[in-house]
């Protein structure tokens, strides 16, 4: 396997009803069920919550390395990701993801470079570059005050 070419690997265990044990190795495991709108358990991680959550994680983890790659830090980074799922001919499906990004810098001068970070990893976040769902993008860029 060459280094472009990268496998990544889970196992999924039934445990009851719709639930299940989410693990990979070396990793900590997690329970996920269907969601309670589906007739799974509350307070269990869904596979929906997980697709959106790559989403949100893949653009964090983007945003990060363009930061890196642009040698500046930044104080915060928070993204809120929001899918819709909507019954369509073949079943459910996601139709769109909105992630909504708030990143705080530390001074003014930071704030293109933040914002073009978050551009950046917009365009080539690989999850999302994956989905066949829209996706959109709402990011504010906060300049932290110092007093």
């Amino acid at each position: 396997m060459t280094e472009d070419v990268h496998e990544y690997k889970v196992t999924v265990d039934w445990t009851e009803g719709t639930s299940g044990q989410f693990n990979v190795d070396g990793k900590p495991g997690f329970a996920i069920a269907t969601p309670p709108e589906f007739e799974g358990p509350e307070g269990v991680v869904s596979p929906e919550d997980l697709f959106v959550g790559a989403a949100a994680s893949c653009l964090l983890t983007t945003f990060v390395t363009f930061t890196k790659k642009m040698r500046f830090d930044f104080e915060s980074f928070t993204c809120e990701g929001h899918g819709t799922l909507e019954r369509m001919e073949k079943g459910f499906q996601f139709t769109r993801i909105v992630l909504k990004t708030r990143v705080v810098v530390n001074s003014e001068e930071l704030r293109h470079q933040a914002e073009r970070a978050l551009e950046l990893a917009g365009k080539y976040c690989l999850v999302t570059n994956s989905m066949k769902c829209q996706t959109e993008h709402e990011n504010t860029v906060i300049v932290k005050e110092t007093r």
